[in-house]
């Protein structure tokens, strides 16, 4: 029988110190004392630990490759995150080694294997818990994305809130509208939820009564389609605000279905500000995040802190794009 591979618990817990402290060690970086460094070293040599199964043993060596967990690969808007990501990889000199958990349970102990075989991490959405991100920002350089922060790990955001109550603002004021219904699921993404906070604030602000929950709804063509429909049917807005341009589409489907035209009986907003925003009819109104910088300036915060240098988290502006599906000529 082969012996267990050793973790980094067990040398913690040999050595008497925490994880981190460990990861430091490996790594060589931060302040670890003589004393505590040589236990930590003579429990790595007592019980054979090996930080990754691609052999990598000696603090600073690097493998020149980052890794990403994304929720999902399909649709416009991560496609955009993930080019930005690629594209400062390649001018890092690194590869990106692609994680994609499709909401999968075994999503933490994914995230944990990749980690041993990059150099450092850039982890996207609520795609593994909190817990699980202080583990691994313990074992290697890592890099939050779309997400609030986790202790001090640094996190690459753009704005939400603020263009989401803009744009809700505008629905109300400019064009009269008091029964609005905001369809995505706030639970499911921090974006999301940001962008549902923005849409309280506005009624807040203008004394408008606010519907007391969102419509839940996945962030693609069909969630949105079945979450318009179920608003359509049961609370009769007169404006759909919508958590991506992509729910957004999946909208216009719902409302035609139901034989009204969008933009002239139901106002439709959407958020992202994709490529097929503006060429379809009628053209949509939304939020332009600038979701190629996203992934790159994640990547470009996590090559500062594979070469030692502090990042801090960002948050990236975003534009409100007014055209005709709000009732805008």
């Amino acid at each position: 029988m082969t012996a267990p591979r050793a973790n980094i618990y067990a040398v913690a817990e040999r050595a008497g110190v925490s994880i981190a402290t460990v990861s430091r060690v490996q790594r060589g970086v931060g302040p670890v004392s003589f004393e505590t460094r040589t236990r930590v070293e003579l429990a790595i040599a007592e019980l054979g630990y090996r930080p990754s199964p691609t052999g990598r043993a000696l603090a600073g060596q690097r493998l020149d490759a980052m890794g990403i967990v994304f929720p999902d690969l399909a649709g416009p808007y991560y496609s955009s995150v993930l080019l930005g990501a690629e594209e400062a990889s390649v001018e890092a000199g690194s590869s990106l080694l692609i994680l994609a958990t499709h909401g999968r349970p075994q999503a933490a102990d994914l995230a944990r294997e990749l980690s041993s075989r990059v150099d450092g991490l850039v982890v996207m959405g609520r795609t593994i818990d909190d817990e699980t991100v202080r583990e691994l920002a313990a074992r290697v350089p890592l890099v939050l994305l779309a997400r609030e922060p986790v202790d001090q790990v640094p996190t690459v955001r753009s704005e939400g809130r603020e263009p989401s109550r803009r744009l809700t603002e505008h629905l109300i004021v400019v064009h009269g509208h008091r029964h609005l219904s905001f369809v995505g699921d706030p639970a499911a993404s921090p974006d999301v939820e940001d962008r549902w906070q923005g849409f309280q604030d506005a009624h807040r602000a203008l004394d408008v009564p606010a519907p007391p929950a969102p419509v839940a709804a996945p962030l693609d063509e069909s969630g949105g389609r079945d979450g318009a429909g179920t608003a359509l049917d049961f609370d009769k807005p007169t404006a759909l605000v919508c958590a991506s341009d992509e729910v957004a589409m999946g909208a216009y489907k719902a409302i035609t279905d139901r034989a009204l035209q969008p933009g002239t009986d139901i106002a439709v907003t959407g958020f992202d500000d994709i490529q097929l925003a503006r060429f379809v009819t009628p053209s949509l109104t939304t939020v332009r995040q600038p979701m190629d910088r996203l992934g790159r300036t994640a990547a470009e915060l996590l090559q500062r802190l594979l070469d030692d240098v502090p990042a801090e988290s960002l948050t990236l502006p975003s534009e409100l794009v007014i055209r005709a599906s709000c009732g805008c000529n």
